[in-house]
């Protein structure tokens, strides 16, 4: 087993990579491990980013910060609340197979692309990257993007590498946007609504004037476990100035009362339930076989689940007004409910779905990733060809290699 490669420096990276490229030697990008079950198994070569670690840049004034990819993200969350600050996205927390809890790394935030449950409100993690600097796959750094919000011809690689795990190139340093974290912020709280009822409320409150940020439906056991509620729970936050919030939460109330008896969350009782929706740590504690995280329109969330429901032992939540689903997989498949889902997916329009967990000898044949049409996959074939032509960043990661 060889030891991980660690670079302290981008000329490092840079000749670390360059030496893959020599020997054809795959490699994995990685910070704190805490995506390491997503994907199809892979026993490349670690390169550790972690000593990559800092930010090199902070202007609070101009809501602009700029960190190496290997730091921490807990880090960066601290210093931008000092300020005021946060970075909207609100990063879901992970738990590494080891157990122990992050929040992950900065470079692994932006290769991965998930966000937290203001997602509707703000975006996702590639609409607040402004710019970006990294090592291709042919061993050259580049930059792309840069510290100010402007219109541009040509490919966004900024933006374009967010979610591509690691299979382009390998991120050193990452510019963001951040913005002013809300003064205060309160919930509402609906109990009892079935999944098609709570997905209608979801949708017409995010379509209502009172700005709602966040809306999250969990089923009795999820709700029980995060909140003690101890009933189905639909959930609508609204964050801001604490005299706005207070008029916009009474505005909100009366406009969903038809849907059910309202309940009022206030501020640190709401902050620690949408920390709980977001942290994935109240995902892992419930029996499965597999996890898997669909993105679909929120108004199909409900009969999507109707359709999986039918055909599998399963359990569901909804965050995004209905536009992330996850679903449990109780049943011993030889695909872990790919086939269902996919086809449950397609029967509703469309969407993706990925399986963020599951045994490793069944990742090996089932695609984790929503596989792509031909002329698509041809087109990415072509981009990785670009970037990686050597194929040693990630290989069969995203993308079953042939057997």
């Amino acid at each position: 087993m060889h030891q991980p490669l660690k670079p302290a420096t981008d000329a490092e990276l840079r000749d670390m990579i360059a030496e893959a490229v020599a020997t054809g030697t795959p490699l994995a990008p990685v910070g704190h491990g805490t995506k390491a079950g997503i994907g199809h198994p892979v026993n490349h070569l670690s390169l550790d980013l972690t000593a990559l670690s800092g930010v090199t840049l902070y202007e609070p004034d101009e809501l602009i910060l700029s960190v190496r990819a290997g730091t921490p993200v807990d880090d960066v969350v601290a210093l931008l609340a000092e300020h005021g600050q946060e970075l909207p996205f609100e990063p879901p927390m992970w738990i590494r197979p080891d157990g122990a809890e992050s929040r992950g790394t900065i470079g692994g935030m932006v290769m991965t692309n998930f966000s937290g449950p203001r997602r509707l409100k703000v975006g996702a993690v590639r609409d607040q990257v402004l710019g970006i600097s990294a090592v291709s796959g042919r061993a050259e750094p580049f930059k792309a993007g840069g510290r100010v919000v402007k219109n541009v011809t040509g490919y966004d690689l900024s933006r374009g590498l967010c979610g591509s795990w690691g299979t382009l190139a390998v991120a050193t340093d990452v510019t963001f946007k951040v913005l002013p974290k809300a003064e205060t912020e309160a919930s509402l709280l609906v109990r009892g609504l079935a999944p098609a009822a709570a997905t209608s409320l979801m949708t017409a409150a995010m379509q209502e004037p009172d700005d709602v940020s966040s809306a999250a439906h969990l089923p009795p056991d999820i709700a029980a476990a995060i909140t003690s509620f101890g009933a189905a729970s639909t959930l609508l936050r609204i964050e801001g100035f604490a005299p706005s919030v207070k008029a916009r939460i009474a505005s909100l109330s009366k406009r969903i009362a038809r849907h059910g008896s309202v309940e009022l969350i206030e501020e640190q009782a709401s902050r620690a339930v949408w920390r709980a929706v977001s942290d994935l740590t109240l995902l892992s504690d419930f029996q499965h076989t597999a996890l898997w995280r669909v993105s679909i329109a929120p108004a199909a969330a409900a009969v999507l689940s109707d359709k999986i429901a039918g055909k599998l032992s399963t359990r569901f939540a909804y965050d995004w007004s209905g536009g992330l689903v996850w679903i449990w997989v109780t049943d011993e498949t030889d695909d872990l409910g790919a086939k269902v889902i996919r086809d449950a997916i397609a029967g509703v329009g469309g969407g993706h779905a990925t399986l963020v967990h599951g045994p490793a000898e069944k990742r090996v044949t089932v695609d984790v990733f929503e596989p792509q049409a031909p002329a698509l996959a041809t087109l990415n074939a072509r981009l990785k060809n670009q970037f990686d032509p050597a194929g040693i960043l990630n290989p069969g990661r995203m993308v079953r290699e042939a057997r």
